[in-house]
């Protein structure tokens, strides 16, 4: 069963940083894409960045230039680094694993909380 675990949420100002992880079991990490996704309240949910198995990486236009997504397939984690938080960077984030192409499988964690204060 594939789980993933999220960590790094928090409470920060406008212009600061934070870095999430997320750390996978259950699964071949290096067979999976990795990506991170948002959902911010009343809003549906959003793709923000992902890293490809061959290390390909894709982002979001609102985060480019600021979030950096990578991943570590000896420690079957992705981290996403967030530079230069803005206020609508507020939203609860989730770590995605994807399988099978584009009719594929997907796997969610079960978020973690940022909150940015202008």
């Amino acid at each position: 069963q594939v789980q993933l675990v999220e960590s790094g949420g928090g409470l920060v100002q406008a212009g600061g940083s934070l870095r999430l992880s997320c750390e996978a079991s259950g699964l071949i990490f290096s067979n999976h894409d990795m990506g991170w996704y948002r959902q911010a309240p009343g809003e549906q949910r959003e793709f923000v960045a992902k890293v490809l198995t061959g290390g390909w990486t894709m982002y979001a236009d609102s985060v480019k230039g600021r979030f950096t997504i990578s991943r570590d397939n000896t420690k079957k984690t992705v981290s996403l680094q967030m530079n230069g938080l803005k206020p609508e960077d507020t939203a609860v984030y989730y770590c995605n694993a994807h399988w099978g192409g584009a009719l594929g499988s997907n796997a969610w964690g079960q978020g973690t909380q940022v909150t940015v204060s202008s």
